[in-house]
């Protein structure tokens, strides 16, 4: 478990490196990854299906990313781009492809189907986040104004 939150916040990091992410906020970047990537490990580990943990660990990356986007004011993209790159499916969306040359289809569209369930359900957590942000923010402005 120490090996891969450690891999997960070096992957996080390197790649707001490659996005040229301010070099203050490239710790706050690989914690995003890391705790993203938690949550998934634990979840799979306790057979959760991957999908659904992959939604849940792309929601945290972006509440995380709000709270440090606000704390730090910077833009919440410089930390939802680094903390997703370990949910990315890469290695998956390799094989898919691999299988697809291979010329063994059933394998291939087998993976490049989940390939596509978890890169929706990594863009159905950003979103869910952020509209559940939306919407606290509405109501606590209304109930502000409601004051006056």
């Amino acid at each position: 478990m120490f090996a891969q939150l450690i891999t997960s916040f070096i992957a996080s990091a390197a790649f707001g490196v490659i996005f040229n992410v301010p070099k203050n906020s490239l710790f706050q970047c690989g914690c995003v990854g890391m705790l993203g990537w938690a949550l998934y490990f634990f979840l799979v580990e306790n057979e959760i299906n991957s999908i659904i943990a992959t939604l849940a660990a792309a929601f945290i990356v972006a509440v995380i990313s709000q709270y440090f986007a606000k704390r730090y004011k910077t833009p919440i993209t410089i930390f939802n781009v680094s903390g997703i790159i370990p949910l990315v499916p890469g290695g998956l969306s390799y094989d898919a492809m691999k299988h697809f040359v291979e010329n063994d289809f059933n394998i291939a569209v087998q993976l490049a189907t989940k390939a596509f369930m978890l890169a929706g359900a990594i863009a159905l957590g950003l979103i869910f986040a952020e509209v559940i942000n939306q919407l606290i923010t509405k109501y606590n402005r209304r109930k502000l104004r409601m004051r006056n």
